[in-house]
């Protein structure tokens, strides 16, 4: 008989953080890019800057809990349009976007809100789309162990929309899939229309 409800502890892994020495440095790149915040307005800027850099860097701890699956659902549980937000590691630019989540139970099912955590989880750190869905999937089969995973995210990246390109308004789309949702191209096409993307 399974366990009726478990939990399990995540932090995410990270160095140590120092709050003083970010502020001295955020200093010193403004004032190498010629911005003067030795009073007025800007005179905080660098300590807002290196809080605001520690926020999006640092995911909050969550049980990861899950139940027996004792009525045997064998249909898809889809999460749509998690919104997440994560710094891009070539430009330290955020892209902001939603995740769309699904997995086939196996023996057990997840506490709904968890999906959300592991998306913040693996986005709270210097990232490129294509590694942070491929984690957020990897990790939910790995823990969950479902008959399928799949994941879609769908963002904005602003070191291609303010910057570069200035392509204003474009998206890019990752997926990644494990299990049925990656071997039967019906699973795969149920999750699609069901999370509402085109295909």
């Amino acid at each position: 008989m399974s366990a009726p409800c478990t939990r399990v502890p995540v932090t995410a892994a990270g160095g140590v953080l120092d709050l003083g020495a970010a502020e001295l440095a955020a200093a010193a790149l403004l004032a190498a890019l010629g911005v003067d915040t030795s009073s007025g307005a800007l005179a905080q800027t660098p300590a807002r800057m290196a809080r605001a850099l520690e926020e999006l860097l640092t995911p909050r701890a969550f049980d990861l809990t899950t139940f027996p699956n004792d009525e045997g659902y064998q249909q898809l549980v889809i999460e749509r349009s998690i919104p997440f937000r994560s710094l891009c590691e070539h430009h330290f630019l955020p892209f902001t976007g939603h995740a769309y989540l699904a997995y086939l139970p196996g023996e057990r099912i997840l506490g709904l809100s968890k999906l959300a955590r592991v998306v913040e989880m693996f986005a709270h750190r210097p990232q490129v789309q294509e590694r942070l869905t491929q984690q957020v999937a990897d990790w939910l089969h790995e823990q969950l162990r479902p008959q399928g995973t799949g994941v879609v995210l769908v963002a904005e990246h602003l070191c291609m929309t303010l910057r570069g390109a200035r392509a204003a308004g474009a998206t890019t789309v990752t997926s990644a899939l494990h299990g049925v949702l990656l071997s039967d191209h019906r699973a795969r096409e149920e999750f699609f229309a069901l999370a509402g993307i085109s295909t």
